[in-house]
């Protein structure tokens, strides 16, 4: 009788833990399911319709433009709050979020229309946020992830990256959004550069900053905003992806669900025969 009430409880200890990993799991993947660029894309501005990103406004009046950087995870709503706290644990529609929202300095002009235009964004596992900076490092992908889009004030704009600086979270040079001249602020923070590409006629820029590697750390991703828009070349095989996809976290779930099933009927059978 001892032996059967002991192996009960472990049985019943074993499936507590079942339960308790699977609810880890399963919180920890709806932080990054909050930080995925799908969960907005309904959102996303269209060239000839923007009903969709103006319902968005509807629901948080601090959403003004969206980024893309093509090829890569970064396909977000901008947002910009009273200050630069509030969207750390936040996201675009205004509720409370570990994986937060990409943020414009509360300082830049919402137009952004400052010579040096600065957005913040957590650096998330999975490439979430601005996790993907870090791919940025090695030269072969910068080159092939140089160019996106920038939706602001009603209009789109072509983005063009050129350098990948590592720099402190307090270094002022680098966090400078009231340069007057972008060539002087690009030769600036050159000597920081990991990687760096030629730029021309460079007036206004966007800087991507997230974290790096120690507690000030920060790495940044700097572009020239064009008047001039480019095209997705990774668009086709996106979409292709997408069709394609499996849904293993579902999958995953589904067979947590069936052993804890099985452990239960197990239970029950073993107490009746005791």
């Amino acid at each position: 009788m001892i032996d059967s009430t002991v192996n009960i409880a472990v049985l019943l200890f074993f499936i507590l833990c079942v339960l308790f990993s699977g609810y880890s799991i399963w919180d920890n993947n709806h932080i990054y399911t909050k930080a995925s660029p799908s969960v907005y894309e309904t959102y996303k501005p269209e060239k000839e319709d923007t009903k969709s990103f103006e319902e968005l406004i509807k629901i948080n009046p601090d959403v003004y433009g969206w980024i893309t950087l093509y090829g890569t995870e970064i396909d977000y709503p901008l947002v910009q709050g009273e200050n630069n706290q509030k969207y750390i644990n936040t996201d675009y529609e205004g509720n409370f979020s570990l994986s937060g929202a990409l943020f414009l300095d509360c300082n830049n002009s919402k137009d952004m229309r400052d010579t040096v235009n600065i957005i913040y964004g957590h650096h998330m596992e999975k490439d979430k946020m601005f996790g993907g900076l870090d791919h940025y490092e090695k030269e072969d992908y910068f080159k092939e992830h140089r160019y996106g889009n920038l939706y602001v004030d009603g209009k789109n704009y072509g983005l063009e990256f050129f350098m990948l600086i590592k720099a402190d979270a307090y270094d002022s040079s680098v966090y400078n959004i009231h340069a007057s001249d972008a060539n002087t602020y690009i030769e600036t923070i050159e000597p920081l550069s990991i990687q760096s590409f030629d730029i021309e006629d460079a007036k206004r820029l966007v800087v991507l900053s997230t974290c790096s590697d120690s507690t000030n750390g920060r790495t940044l991703l700097i572009g020239k905003i064009c008047d001039e828009t480019f095209e997705d070349p990774y668009l086709e095989k996106e979409e292709s992806e997408e069709e394609s996809s499996i849904d293993w976290y579902h999958m995953f779930l589904y067979g947590i669900s069936i052993v804890l099933i099985l452990c239960i009927l197990i239970v029950l059978v073993w107490s009746k025969k005791k």
